[in-house]
């Protein structure tokens, strides 16, 4: 892995693939924190004597949409990076070329919205080449589309002798290998979310990684169902019923305890407002749904977390954005800060968990919150990703 941090960048212009794909309400941004974490990589640069610049996507444009438009986080990257920032008005044109040509030392150029041009999400090689023709040298901090063969993410990087990690791209490798590759025992992993349909490739990679699983959200009732019990009408997935039992049974194999909740706290409707009972897991009234983790459960939990060295966090224990269902998301958070406290190293990622963490705000709390949603998932399914591929 070749880092920033090997390299001299004085009188250098490097073309830096960021993630700033970042929500924006009102022509506000409301949650800037992967821009936040390209600011060490942007001051690193330009601190050596060298420049910057910047291509990202915003959303998915079906064209050069106003709303998708670079001008409106401008001023926040400017805010962020504490420096004025250029703005290009296109990406590979006459205004592109020009501001690059006449880029100073410590300067930063922010490209309009690369996938105004569809050659970027088709993985055109000559859009790469002309794109790569800006700047002398390429960092890749954007993991969010790490596992994207497009061309400003994977594809520009064979036009550079040197191309580099940037400083978020080489904390989230660092962060997942220490959980997959070299975690200290025992390493916990905690699943959930909606569907286990969504986790199986996870669970099978990690299933030969982990000490421990906690299994929480909608997930569980499938595995519920699969061994026999009454679960209501929670919400589960009939079709992954086999699917449960083999990876129950291969957690035996692979000397793995599997965590199910012993309780949950159960809804007569799908809302904040609706009654609400505790019932066993395995014996849910007809007439309920399971809707977050029960107190039995979250003492399971506790001790199983407390005791973890090493912790992967990957989707909510209930519906956490219902205030009467999220004590167990809340309480897991809890436990993983006390843990982490101790000397655990955890990892959230998966956009529920670093959602959950956020509103929370236990962010701070836990050893690394992932800045990729996909990426993330294809890294623990144990994928190779191009995007990191290419730099290598």
């Amino acid at each position: 892995m070749r880092t920033i941090d090997q390299f001299n960048f004085k009188d250098k212009k490097a073309l830096v693939r960021v993630d700033f794909n970042v929500p924006i309400d009102n022509n506000r941004v409301t949650d800037n924190s992967r821009i936040m974490a390209a600011k060490d990589t942007i001051d690193k640069v330009c601190n050596d004597g060298g420049s910057c610049i910047l291509v990202s996507h915003l959303g998915r444009p079906q064209a050069a949409e106003k709303k998708y438009s670079m001008l409106n986080i401008l001023c926040e990257v400017e805010a962020v990076f504490n420096r004025k920032v250029i703005l290009s008005k296109d990406i590979i044109g006459h205004d592109s070329t020009s501001k690059a040509k006449n880029l100073k030392s410590g300067q930063i150029l922010l490209l309009e919205n690369v996938r105004f041009h569809k050659e970027e999400t088709q993985g055109d090689i000559r859009f790469a080449e002309e794109l790569s023709k800006l700047a002398d040298c390429f960092i890749n901090d954007a993991f969010g589309t790490a596992h994207r063969a497009h061309a400003s993410t994977t594809l520009v990087a064979q036009f550079f002798k040197d191309k580099f990690f940037g400083k978020c791209l080489e904390s989230e490798v660092k962060s997942i290998r220490k959980v997959l590759k070299n975690g200290e025992k025992p390493v916990l992993a905690i699943l959930g979310g909606a569907k286990i349909s969504t986790k199986i490739p996870i669970l099978k990679n990690i299933i030969k990684i982990a000490d421990h699983i906690i299994i929480g959200g909608g997930m569980a009732f499938t595995f519920a169902k699969a061994l026999g019990g009454k679960i209501g009408l929670s919400i589960h997935e009939d079709s992954m019923l086999e699917t449960a039992k083999d990876i129950l049974d291969s957690s035996i194999e692979n000397n793995v305890k599997i965590h199910l909740p012993i309780d949950v706290v159960c809804s007569l409707e799908f809302s904040n407002s609706s009654t609400r009972k505790i019932f066993d897991i395995m014996n849910i009234d007809k007439n309920f749904q399971g809707m977050d983790a029960g107190p039995k459960s979250l003492d399971l939990f506790k001790n199983v977390v407390l005791n973890a060295k090493t912790i992967l966090w990957n989707g909510p224990l209930g519906v956490f954005e219902f205030s009467n269902f999220s004590n167990g998301t809340k309480m897991l958070g809890k436990f993983i800060s006390k843990s982490t406290k101790n000397g655990a190293f955890s990892l959230v990622g998966g956009g529920d968990s670093v959602s959950a963490v956020k509103k929370l705000n236990i962010e701070s709390q836990m050893s690394y919150v992932s800045t990729g949603g996909g990426a993330m998932l294809e890294s623990l399914e144990g994928k190779n990703l191009p995007g990191i591929s290419a730099l290598l």
